[in-house]
């Protein structure tokens, strides 16, 4: 009886599903503008109420509930386009033009040194050391606290100066990016 109640479930799902899906893509791409990820929002939006299609298809308004669904799902869509959109713009915003007579064979240690790091130590370090962030600007920009940061760079440094030598990283990590460009780093 079990396989009856699910078959039936399915079949009203998949009607649900072919009445609604383009009016939910509509919807989506009208909260976002974006038409390339409504078809994306409207399908993520039905796989949700599929998985909750037994309280969905007893509510008085399924549609209006599916509707919901889209609506917080764009929502959170638009939010992290912003953050993206505030992340890029700062790492754009301390941008400073090329250095004359750039140490190329510097800034390929650095650079093969920092892909060596795992991407959250490297991001820390460089957005510290390269871009001269503070650390609650870098928490910011990272989307975590400033006691990852602390750690990250902390870490990341400790890594590069290994992978670099006895040399003071922090200083040829930021004097590299500078000259080179690469980063668009500030001298303190």
């Amino acid at each position: 009886m079990g396989t009856v109640v699910d078959d039936a479930a399915s079949v009203e799902f998949h009607a649900f599903f072919e009445r609604h899906y383009a009016e939910l893509s509509r919807l989506a791409h009208l909260l976002t503008g974006e038409p390339d990820a409504a078809d994306d929002l409207a399908a993520d939006a039905l796989l949700a109420l599929w998985h909750r299609w037994d309280r969905v298809r007893a509510a008085d308004h399924p549609v209006a509930y599916a509707r919901g669904v889209v609506a917080n799902l764009a929502r959170t869509r638009i939010r992290s386009a912003v953050r993206e959109r505030r992340r890029v713009a700062l790492f754009w915003s301390q941008r400073e033009e090329k250095a004359e007579n750039p140490d190329v064979a510097g800034a390929v240690d650095v650079q093969e040194a920092l892909r060596r790091l795992p991407f959250r130590k490297r991001a820390c370090v460089v957005l510290r050391h390269a871009f001269d962030l503070s650390e609650k600007e870098t928490a910011l920009a990272l989307g975590v606290s400033v006691g990852t940061v602390k750690s990250q760079t902390s870490k990341g440094m400790a890594e590069l100066q290994r992978l670099l030598g006895p040399q003071n990283a922090p200083q040829k990590v930021r004097a590299t990016m500078a000259r080179t460009g690469d980063a668009g780093g500030r001298d303190r």
